[in-house]
């Protein structure tokens, strides 16, 4: 299966005889796994507070990532989920950071009856097609937070001089995470090159959604063993999937063909030995 084939299936869901199906196991290096540590470290560092990020005090989660230079950081972590934007040296780029949600509070978002598909808000996605249309609670998520963090973005690219953009989230703030990957570049230079991590993250958006990040992001998702969140609303595959064993593969599919058949207690991790949260 290629990289965009599985991201393309990753949002828009597969065929119904696809969920019996699981595709061969394609393993990964140890380097590889480490490669992504520092993301993970980024992500897990959203679940704090804006006052620890802005100070880039927060325990195991900011030792992670020592070199880390904060710019702006935001949220409440209630009404609105906690983020933070600064420059990592090491990386050359950009971190953009958006909290995620523990899944007895993100099962009931991504399962319920009552949630609808609607078209990007045209003023925060200019051009965007209207045949695409994302999660309401998603998008009103990202909408909250979207200016700020696009300012917060141009004030580092301009301190630092750098031109890459690295986007983080678990959870709902994968989610978010995604919309923004989505966002951004219709308002950055058209040089600024990006890339999305995100861990744990559900369905977003529909087939034409799916298409476009096919066609337009660079996505590197991750799960965990028998996480059930990326099977809402629907089955999603993986792209890399941490098997029950610890060992890492590549795209993985039908290895929860159901939320029932799930373990909530996989959604934070360990991603490679890091548990999500502050």
């Amino acid at each position: 299966m290629s990289y965009h084939l599985a991201v393309a299936f990753l949002l828009a869901g597969a065929s119904t005889h696809a969920l019996t199906v699981r595709q061969s196991i394609t393993g990964i290096t140890t380097s590889q796994i480490d490669s992504y540590t520092p993301y993970t470290y980024f992500a897990s560092a959203a679940y704090c507070t804006a006052a620890q990020t802005l100070a880039w005090d927060c325990g195991t989660n900011c030792e992670g990532n020592s070199d880390f230079l904060p710019v702006a950081s935001g949220g409440n972590g209630d009404s609105v989920q906690y983020w933070y934007v600064g420059y990592d040296p090491s990386l050359n780029t950009v971190i953009v950071a958006h909290q995620g949600t523990n899944p007895s509070e993100i099962l009931p978002l991504v399962t319920d009856a009552d949630f609808f598909l609607t078209n990007l808000d045209s003023s925060l996605f200019p051009g965007i097609s209207s045949d695409i249309e994302v999660h309401n609670g998603f998008m009103d998520a990202q909408a909250s937070t979207a200016t700020e963090v696009l300012a917060s973005v141009q004030t580092t690219m301009s301190t630092y001089g750098t031109t890459t953009v690295t986007l983080v989230g678990h959870s709902l703030g994968a989610a978010i995470s995604l919309l923004d990957s989505v966002y951004l570049p219709l308002h950055l230079p058209s040089g600024t090159s990006f890339q999305t991590f995100t861990y744990g993250l559900p369905r977003v958006g529909n087939q034409a959604f799916a298409n476009y990040v096919d066609a337009n992001l660079h996505l590197t998702h991750i799960n965990n063993k028998e996480d059930p969140i990326p099977t809402c609303p629907g089955h999603v595959p993986r792209l890399l999937h941490i098997e029950d064993s610890g060992e890492w593969a590549a795209c993985i599919v039908g290895d929860v063909p159901t939320i029932l058949q799930g373990d909530e207690s996989d959604h934070d991790g360990p991603y490679n030995g890091i548990e999500m949260g502050c």
